[in-house]
């Protein structure tokens, strides 16, 4: 590459590519492989690089690239993912609105707990927590997690009784 274009590009690079990694981001929904994206069209970018002047055309052209890339890369993934089987997949039973109903319900009555009786709660059931762990990790006592369990646990099953016919909490 020319002393001058490499400059320019190089200014380029280090003046947009903090939103080049936002849109390869939104584009990938992970750091690393947005990374990887952001590295593989500025490789693209810079073999083009004389033809481009424009700058936002070359904008523009990075961005086109990082999508057709990120496309590309999904469409290699899908295919390859896909296997033949001798069973077809479960299909939506009727039990399916049973199923959205409960998770209405357990979400409206999670939301009527407090904070302190919801964070114990989702410790202790969903991320699998003693209650010794939850004390240290909230800096109290194992009395004082026991009683938000209990407490939240009866509170639930007042405001949503058809959460109990499901599973008995406790």
């Amino acid at each position: 590459m020319d002393p001058g274009f490499e400059a320019d590009f190089r200014q380029f690079v280090v003046d947009r590519s903090g939103a080049l990694f936002r849109t390869a981001y939104l584009l990938t929904g992970d750091r690393h492989a947005a990374e990887d994206l952001v590295q593989s069209a500025l490789v693209k970018t810079a073999a083009k690089w004389r033809s481009l002047r424009d700058p936002v055309a070359i904008e523009g052209y990075v961005r086109r690239v990082m999508y057709h890339e990120q496309v590309s890369w999904w469409r290699r993934r899908s295919r390859v993912a896909e296997v033949s089987t001798g069973w077809l997949p479960d299909q939506i039973g009727d039990g399916h609105a049973d199923v959205v109903d409960l998770r209405m319900v357990m979400r409206t009555a999670l939301a009527r707990l407090t904070p302190r009786q919801r964070t114990v709660l989702v410790l202790r059931y969903f991320e699998d927590l003693s209650e010794t762990e939850i004390a240290r990790l909230l800096g109290v006592r194992v009395g004082s997690v026991r009683s938000q369990i209990y407490r939240s646990l009866e509170r639930l099953k007042k405001t949503a009784p058809e959460l109990t016919t499901v599973r008995e909490f406790g």
